[in-house]
């Protein structure tokens, strides 16, 4: 009697870690059911989608790799962000097998097992499916995902709409996730979520347990706990609530990194109004300033827009302004781009699209300039990095400053190491974004 053979699964993610996640929770299950996960369109039987559908240009992606997709297998599923426009994706695609919207795994299983059913000999408990899962990410970091959903209204913003309000998971599964990635090699936990500074509003902040001890579902304790596990622990998408200056002490005491990825989105209180941002107002400075006097070293990263509707040469001025004020680290800008859906495509005044470009160039060049600046600061430092690769040429690393694939790296002429370590290094010289580093 023959083997059945091995039902096989073809999975492309798109979008941010938030759904990178998603993605490495549907490919642990679809392991644990008995489907191999195989890496080209025509060894697999069904291949699905998790797209974008933050920007018009995410969608044309997604959209575009759903279309290669259906011309080199024929049989897909989507799920993620752009799912929950069933209508414009089927518009261009009709042949597509199923739509989800983002964190619906269940229906995304579902789908797959119409399609191509698992094996009824597949016995779960002895299939070698790792017990921190399926990991997208290389061995040593991984994104840790502490809740779903946004309460918040930002006129640019239609994730909301997508991803819903704000779940927060309960800090003793979270902690326990932590735990087994750290057991498998991690060496570098990156809290992610929509708003990580909310975590734990919608559960009024209860008390949870972890390894038989209380725990509350706050950023600050959980924070602290995560800090026991001996590991890098960087925070993403911190919006500056008041409770955000608890994390500067464990930042100077080495609790967790000394990194702060804070979206601004602009500075101008008239544009900041119009997004309708929260928890933004004049003392940011005096905090960035107050958060740099207890912890010299911390590093800000943020991200702005120009070009919004409404928005002046004068508020653009006055955004320039106040970087070389914060003097912020890391910096990402984006033209302003009406998403379907989002409340600031009804605004009056769009800025045309030469002055977008304009804004975009000066801001870009403004900031360049401070970034160089900050970085030529750590010329002559020591610091820990961590190798992600090394080839013939050397190893690339990052060091606290540095999340991966949105920062710089650190350069260093040596092949005696390997992706995973944490090696001292000498900082030997830096341009705008990158440092090269000698091994001590």
């Amino acid at each position: 009697m023959s083997t059945p053979a091995t039902p096989k699964v073809g999975f492309v993610s798109l979008g941010c870690p938030k759904a990178l996640v998603d993605s490495e929770r549907i490919l642990t299950q679809l392991r644990m059911e008995g489907y191999e996960v195989v890496s080209t369109y025509q060894d697999a039987d069904v291949v699905v989608v998790n797209t974008c559908g933050f920007i018009d240009s995410a969608k044309a992606e997604s959209l575009e790799v759903i279309g290669e997709a259906l011309a080199e297998n024929g049989k897909v599923i989507v799920t993620g962000c752009m799912g929950v426009e069933e209508g414009a994706i089927r518009n261009v695609h009709p042949s597509v097998l199923s739509v989800t919207g983002p964190q619906q795994y269940e229906q995304v299983l579902n789908a797959v097992h119409e399609v191509v059913p698992p094996r009824q000999d597949h016995n779960p408990l002895i299939d070698l499916v790792p017990p921190q899962g399926i990991k997208l990410t290389p061995r040593h970091y991984a994104y840790l995902k502490i809740s779903e959903g946004c309460n918040h209204s930002c006129s640019f913003c239609i994730i909301p709409s997508m991803r819903g309000k704000l779940v927060s998971r309960p800090v003793g599964d979270v902690l326990s996730e932590a735990e087994r990635l750290v057991k498998a090699g991690v060496k570098e936990l990156l809290v992610i979520s929509q708003d990580t500074s909310a975590y734990g509003v919608d559960v009024k902040y209860k008390t949870d347990f972890w390894n038989g001890q209380p725990v509350k579902t706050r950023m600050t304790e959980m924070c602290e706990a995560l800090s026991s596990m001996g590991v890098w622990v960087r925070l993403h998408y911190v919006y500056p609530y008041p409770h955000v200056d608890e994390l500067i002490p464990l930042m100077a005491a080495g609790k967790i990194l000394p990194y702060l990825d804070i979206p601004f989105q602009h500075a101008s209180p008239k544009v900041l109004k119009a997004m309708k941002r929260p928890a933004f107002e004049d003392k940011t400075l005096a905090r960035i300033k107050n958060w740099r006097e207890i912890c010299p070293e911390l590093t800000i990263r943020s991200t702005f827009i120009v070009g919004f509707p409404g928005e002046t040469e004068e508020d653009f001025q006055y955004l320039l302004d106040w970087l070389t004020e914060a003097q912020l680290d890391r910096v990402g800008c984006f033209q302003y781009s009406p998403v379907e859906g989002a409340p600031a495509n009804l605004l009056d005044n769009p800025v045309p699209d030469d002055i977008k470009q304009d804004r975009w160039d000066r801001f870009m060049a403004h900031q360049q300039a401070i970034s160089t600046a900050r970085l030529q600061l750590k010329v002559g430092k020591e610091m820990d990095v961590l190798i992600d690769e090394v080839d013939d040429q050397g190893a690339v690393a990052r060091c606290y400053a540095d999340a991966p694939e949105i920062d710089g790296s650190v350069f260093i002429a040596s092949t005696d190491v390997n992706p995973g370590d944490k090696v001292r290094v000498r900082i030997v010289d830096a341009d705008e974004y990158d440092m090269w580093a000698e091994l001590i």
